[in-house]
């Protein structure tokens, strides 16, 4: 090494982060052999901070910003031309870490596997998918350093985010699994299950040394199995409230739509070994069947008996032709 590098290397330095990346919660500055010179500028720019490490230990955080003068009366570190003596270099070791200190916004997360819960109402297995975003800041850099940062030169936000997004699918899990809420009523709490995490995870990452600003689900999907079962459960719902808009239970109606599709099956029963007699008894007992719910019956309001023809007309279990003819037979008894 020649002495003119040398004195170039002890020159006074301007330290400063720019331009500063916003990505990165941790940038070390470099300095060629990792010695602060004397009489250097430290400079702190607004929404920064920065993390002293001397000697392998943190020995001062640096929040407010602004210039910093670096002198050997208050740095005994500072690198001395009476280290010529130790290869140029002393070894006394400083470390310069800036930390962004303003905000970090707008964080998204996801779930990478679908969370599974039993819903209690409607007594079937969930599983759904969930994201959202999140933000937060440094609020103790010190323990960030720490406990997460160590020895790496750059910290990126990437990083973090993939930290706390495995604690949002614990928090996640458990919060579904402790709810057992129906998949109908998910949307509509939302907001609480947000804001219900939003205080379990603030304790989380306070050990990490980070306050969470803001926590958001913002959405949910579920998979196709789910999607099944709720699809069923959904045409179950529509055929029982039409059921009983017409006047019949959802059994009922489901009897009637088993004997009309067996009856219209004709072939279908000896296919199946069951003779045409046998079909034309089945044609018989749906027909009397019919009977049974669309019987007139006194002191029963008019309008319900017609509602329950037409449930019947519309469910294709009679004909127009018999919708008309039934109708006509029940209104000429009143």
């Amino acid at each position: 090494m020649g002495l003119f590098n040398f004195f170039k290397r002890q020159i006074a330095t301007v330290i400063e982060w720019q331009p500063q990346d916003q990505n990165v919660l941790i940038w070390r500055y470099r300095a060629a052999t990792d010695e602060i010179k004397n009489a250097s500028k430290l400079i702190i720019s607004p929404g920064q901070g920065c993390v002293l490490v001397y000697e392998g230990r943190i020995t001062d955080v640096i929040d407010e910003d602004g210039v910093y003068n670096i002198r050997t009366d208050n740095h005994p570190f500072i690198t001395s031309l009476l280290k010529v003596a130790q290869l140029f270099e002393s070894e006394h070791k400083m470390g310069l870490y800036y930390y962004r200190k303003a905000e970090v916004l707008n964080q998204g997360w996801g779930t990478a596997s679908p969370i599974k819960y039993f819903d209690d109402y409607y007594k079937i297995p969930i599983q759904l998918s969930a994201y959202g975003n999140f933000s937060y800041r440094l609020k103790d850099p010190a323990k960030f350093f720490s406990n997460y940062v160590g020895s790496q030169d750059n910290y990126t936000t990437e990083s973090f985010r993939e930290v706390v997004q495995s604690r949002i699918l614990q928090v996640l899990t458990s919060s579904f699994a402790k709810e057992k809420l129906a998949f109908t009523e998910i949307d509509a709490e939302i907001d609480r299950l947000s804001s219900d995490m939003k205080e379990q995870l603030l304790q989380d990452l306070e050990t990490f040394g980070v306050q969470l600003h803001d926590f958001r689900i913002e959405g949910n999907s579920f998979d196709q199995d789910t999607q099944d079962r709720i699809g069923k459960i959904a045409d179950i719902t529509a055929d029982s409230q039409a059921a009983t808009e017409g006047g019949l239970t959802y059994v009922e109606l489901e009897k009637l739509r088993a004997l009309r599709d067996a009856a219209k099956n004709e072939g279908g029963l000896a296919g199946a070994g069951v003779g045409l007699g046998a079909g034309m008894s089945l044609g018989k007992v749906f027909s009397n069947s019919i009977d049974e719910v669309t019987q007139p019956v006194a002191g029963v309001d008019p309008m319900e008996q017609l509602r329950k023809l037409k449930l019947l007309l519309d469910e294709n279990i009679i004909t127009q032709e018999e919708f008309d003819q039934k109708k006509k037979e029940y209104l000429n008894k009143f």
